[in-house]
C-alpha cells in the first residue's frame, strides 16, 4: 500500500481503532471543550428546574428536567465512548466534534421553551449532534474493517431514531410522552445492538477519566448556582447569618459528594469485569449520578429561597429537592462503584443506610445541615473503614 504524503496525513488520518491497553491515555484539549460547553446546557436546566420547584410544579419540573438531561447526557456519553475507540484528531474529526458541541448549545439555548412544552429547539439540537455522530461512525466503518459491522449498526441506528424524534414534534399529549419513552429505550438499545456485533476498543481508564471530568464540572456548576442563590439573597434580604449557614452546609454536602464519587477508581469495576453488560450498566448508570448532582444545585437554590422568605413553601417541600437527589447520587454511587457485596461491609452497608437518613433529614427543622452532616460522615466513614487498604505496602 502506498504511503501518503506526510502533508496530507497532518489534516487527515485513518480512522483506526485505538489500543484499549494504551499507555498514559488521557483527555484531550477539545474532549475538555466539548464538556465544558456541554456543561452550559446543564445549568440551563437546573436553573429550570429551580424556577419550577419555586413556583410549585414539581411534577412538571421534575419530568421535564428528566427529559432535557437525557437530550444533554445521551449526546455528552455517545461522543465520550466513541472518542476512546476512535478518537484521530485530524482536522475532519475535529469539524465533527465541533458541529456537535453546536448541537449541544443549540440544546441549552431550547432548555426554557422545552420546560413551557416546545421541544423543537432541544430535537434540532439534538438531532444535528447525532447526525453528526452519524458521519463520525461511517468514518469509523470505512477505515476500520474489523469494526465496520458495529459501525455501520452505530450510523444506521442512530439515523432511524432521529427520524422518528423529529416526527414526535407532532405527537401530542399522553401519546408523546409514550413515544418520548419509547425512543429513549431506541436510543438505549442501539448500542447494545451495535457492540453484539463486535466490540469496540474503548479505554477503561479513558472513559473513567472522562466521566470523572463530566461529574467534577456538574459539582462546579452545582457550587456556581447555589453561590448565585446566596448572593442574591444577601443583596435582597438581611438573613445573613442563615445564608452563611446555609452556603457552608451547600459547600460541605458537595465537597463529601466528590470525596464519595472519587474516593474508589471509576476505572476498577470496567477493568475488573470487562463485559458489555459492566460497561452498559456503569456507563448508562451514571445518568442518576449526573442528573442527581445537579438537581442538587437547583435544591440548594430553592433552600436559600425558602430561608429569605421568597418562597411560599412549606418546610419539607423547600427541603425534597435537596434530600431525593442526595438520596440517589448516594445510592447510584453505591451501585456503581462500591456495590453491595464489597468486602468492606461498613462501607457496603453505610451507602444504602446514609440515603435512607438523608430522606428522613427532610422532616427534621434543619435538613440541609443534617444531610451534608450525614454525608461528611459518610466520608468520615469511607476513609476509617478503608485505613489499612490505604497504607504502603
Amino acid at each position: 500500500m502506498t504511503e501518503q504524503p506526510s502533508g496530507v496525513r497532518v489534516w487527515y488520518r485513518p480512522m483506526r481503532s485505538r489500543d484499549r491497553g494504551e499507555h498514559h491515555r488521557v483527555a484531550t484539549p477539545l474532549e475538555l471543550l466539548f464538556d465544558l460547553c456541554f456543561v452550559v446546557a446543564v445549568g440551563q436546566a437546573a436553573a429550570a428546574l429551580h424556577h419550577a420547584l419555586a413556583e410549585g410544579h414539581a411534577a412538571h419540573g421534575v419530568t421535564s428536567f428528566a427529559m432535557v438531561f437525557f437530550a444533554i447526557w445521551w449526546g455528552w456519553l455517545n461522543f465520550s465512548w466513541f472518542a476512546s475507540a476512535f478518537d484521530t484528531d485530524d482536522v475532519p474529526y475535529r469539524l465533527a466534534t465541533l458541529v456537535q458541541i453546536a448541537g449541544g448549545l443549540t440544546i441549552a439555548a431550547g432548555v426554557s421553551s422545552a420546560f413551557e412544552g416546545d421541544f423543537r429547539v432541544i430535537v434540532a439540537g439534538y438531532v444535528l449532534m447525532r447526525l453528526a455522530m452519524v458521519v463520525q461512525w461511517l468514518r469509523a466503518a470505512r477505515s476500520e474493517p474489523e469494526c465496520r459491522p458495529a459501525a455501520l449498526r452505530y450510523a444506521a441506528g442512530i439515523v432511524v431514531v432521529q427520524a422518528l424524534w423529529i416526527a414526535r414534534l407532532w405527537v401530542p399529549g399522553t401519546a408523546g410522552a409514550v413515544a418520548f419513552v419509547v425512543l429513549v429505550l431506541a436510543e438505549l438499545a442501539v448500542p447494545v445492538w451495535a457492540e453484539s456485533s463486535g466490540g469496540t476498543t474503548w479505554h477503561p481508564h479513558h472513559i473513567a477519566e472522562r466521566y470523572g471530568l463530566f461529574t467534577l464540572i456538574v459539582l462546579g456548576e452545582v457550587i456556581l448556582g447555589a453561590t448565585n442563590a446566596v448572593k442574591e439573597g444577601t443583596s435582597e434580604t438581611g438573613h445573613l447569618g442563615a445564608l452563611i449557614s446555609l452556603a457552608a452546609a451547600g459547600l460541605v454536602l458537595v465537597f463529601s459528594m466528590w470525596w464519595l464519587y472519587f474516593d474508589r477508581p471509576g476505572h476498577a469495576r470496567l477493568v475488573r469485569r470487562p463485559t458489555m453488560f459492566t460497561s452498559m450498566s456503569w456507563g448508562y448508570g451514571h445518568y442518576f449520578i449526573f442528573a442527581s448532582a445537579a438537581a442538587v444545585g437547583a435544591g440548594l437554590e430553592v433552600a436559600v429561597a425558602y430561608d429569605t422568605g421568597t418562597l411560599h413553601l412549606g418546610g419539607v417541600a423547600a427541603a425534597l429537592p435537596t434530600t431525593i437527589p442526595v438520596a440517589v447520587f448516594l445510592l447510584s454511587v453505591w451501585l456503581l462503584h462500591i456495590g453491595p457485596t464489597n468486602e468492606c461491609r461498613p462501607i457496603a452497608i453505610g451507602f444504602p443506610v446514609s440515603a435512607v437518613l438523608v430522606l428522613a433529614a427532610s422532616f427534621t427543622p434543619a435538613p440541609i445541615h443534617v444531610t451534608a452532616l450525614l454525608a461528611a460522615a459518610l466520608v468520615v466513614l469511607t476513609v476509617v473503614a478503608t485505613h489499612d487498604s490505604r497504607q504502603p505496602a
